[in-house]
């Protein structure tokens, strides 16, 4: 039975994933890291899921890693410290590689783990009030296991000022730099989240898989005749499917596809 989230599963479709301990701000503990791997891990087998959002209990989003936690990690060796690392690396990971979109909704404050958190998720709405922060260099460490994700979403040079500085900023500049889609104001912030995961369960399910993947998969390959072949089969592979066919045939005779039938706004 999981302790530290709360798992909602409002349709067959969307499932809701809650960071539950907002008595510390919703901060990182090994149970936190166990139990988001162990969620992720069964979506990947859900065949049913069409979208995840990710979100926090209380004041904040996430304020990185619990402080309890860290004490207890205080006398670790060079091992344990890398054991220790490998499992946040393993969680992120198996968010990244979630088949479907998974959507943050970011409110309070997102710091450390937490920026790293929002950054693996696929989409990325923040309330206007959120104060981000990449604070490990105040403490004489570096933002490694999520390094990654956060320069993928905010750049190269972003990361050179805030992975060194520990500036905090707001929702705004966030937005400006990449780290989030869309800055809304605190009372709309649910009502975004709603349009797009309606958005997501509208949509093909097999194309929004597959554009997750293709996205994943091409962002940063070279234009090369292997490539453009890749594309090629994909878009085939997709038209020859059953969900092509049918998106298409419902296109042409102005209808809804067979997909939405009884989706419903979650």
């Amino acid at each position: 039975m999981t302790t530290t989230l709360d798992l909602q599963r409002p349709s067959p479709h969307v499932a809701r994933v809650w960071l539950n301990r907002p008595e510390v701000r919703n901060a990182f503990n090994d149970g936190v890291i166990g139990e988001l791997a162990q969620a992720f891990a069964s979506f990947a087998a859900d065949d049913a899921l069409r979208a995840v959002v990710l979100g926090g209990h209380g004041k904040a989003f996430c304020a990185g890693a619990d402080l309890a936690w860290m004490k207890s990690m205080a006398g670790y060796d060079w091992e344990q410290n890398r054991a220790d690392a490998q499992r946040l690396a393993d969680m992120l990971w198996a968010i990244r590689n979630c088949p479907v979109p998974v959507v943050a909704r970011i409110h309070g404050d997102c710091y450390a783990g937490g920026v790293g958190l929002a950054a693996v998720c696929d989409i990325r709405i923040a309330a206007q009030g959120v104060t981000f922060c990449l604070s490990e260099a105040r403490l004489g460490l570096i933002p490694a296991t999520i390094g990654p994700y956060v320069m993928r979403a905010i750049g190269e040079s972003a990361s050179r000022r805030y992975f060194a500085t520990a500036e905090r900023f707001g929702a705004a500049e966030a937005q400006r730099i990449g780290l989030v889609h869309e800055a809304v104001a605190a009372e709309s912030l649910d009502e975004t989240v709603d349009a797009i995961v309606a958005a997501l369960v509208a949509n093909g399910p097999r194309a929004v898989r597959a554009c997750k993947r293709l996205v994943h998969e091409m962002a940063s390959a070279p234009i090369s005749e292997a490539l453009r072949a890749d594309t090629a089969r994909r878009i085939a592979d997709i038209r020859a499917s059953d969900e092509g066919k049918e998106g298409v045939r419902s296109f042409l005779e102005k209808r809804a596809p067979g997909w939405q039938a009884g989706t419903k706004r979650e």
